[in-house]
């Protein structure tokens, strides 16, 4: 745990983003994908955190006007339960702060319990509902807020 570091995303990390991204989702986000937001997407922000140089999980979100909107959050299963989920949130969170926004959203599944306690955990409230919101599965998306 000792080696662990939080740094901006690069090309160098999507081989291990697309393997984090396979494990963690059914429809998983293309390579393509991740490459327009860290190289195309202004409004982009995307970090990881490395144990040594391999990315075992990462986040991203959009600076819109003041507010953070975090787009992708996920961590490698042979790393969950470790705390490695909030030292990612709290350093985003702290960048987009050191950067002026003043709110963070993002949406969750209804059913991602270890999520929604980890996001309730850090400040996030419950402020609605997106019914299916994911096509792949059609669950419902909870829409959660951070204000500081």
């Amino acid at each position: 745990m000792n080696r662990l570091r939080l740094s901006p995303m690069g090309i160098e990390d999507l081989d291990d983003i697309e393997q984090i991204e396979r494990l963690s989702f059914s429809t998983p986000w293309p390579r393509q994908a991740f490459v327009k937001e860290i190289c195309d997407n202004r409004l982009a922000r995307y970090y990881t955190i490395k144990d040594g140089n391999r990315a075992v999980a990462y986040g991203g979100m959009w600076y819109i006007l003041d507010e953070a909107h975090i787009t992708n959050f996920a961590v490698h299963p042979e790393y969950r339960g470790r705390g490695i989920g909030k030292m990612l949130l709290k350093g985003m969170i702290d960048f987009g702060t050191s950067d002026g926004m003043r709110s963070f959203t993002l949406e969750v599944s209804e059913n991602n319990h270890t999520a929604i306690g980890l996001y309730s955990g850090m400040g996030f409230v419950k402020a609605g509902l997106r019914n299916g919101y994911y096509s792949d599965t059609g669950e419902d998306a909870i829409i959660m807020w951070l204000e500081l």
